[in-house]
């Protein structure tokens, strides 16, 4: 599990999760884009939700590791998909960062 600090707040999510979301940031960034992405977080009562972050140029996240914060997040579609733009992003033969004309933009 990682704790990611965004905007003064502290949310837990799983490994994968958090490593997909900063990646696709900095690709969004290098881009002069951003997005609004959904992801898994864990309450500190243990439940689990779903929490939005606006992330590109000027997102200021950190992710480190949390010992002993319960059963990992997983979210294998998200991260699958996290990674698809993130590659996108990078390279100019990947898929395209745009929506389907008519969809909102955003990871849910």
């Amino acid at each position: 599990m990682q704790s990611i600090l965004y905007s003064g707040d502290e949310f837990l999510t799983g490994d994968d999760i958090a490593d997909a979301l900063l990646a696709y940031g900095r690709a969004l960034g290098d881009e002069d884009r951003a997005e609004i992405v959904e992801i898994p977080v864990r309450e500190r009562d243990g439940t689990v939700v779903r929490a939005k972050f606006l992330i590109g140029p000027a997102s200021q996240i950190v992710a480190k590791a949390i010992s002993d914060s319960g059963p990992e997040l997983e979210d294998r579609e998200l991260v699958d998909r996290l990674r698809a733009l993130t590659r996108g992003a990078e390279s100019p033969s990947g898929p395209p960062l745009d929506a389907p004309e008519g969809q909102e933009h955003h990871l849910d």
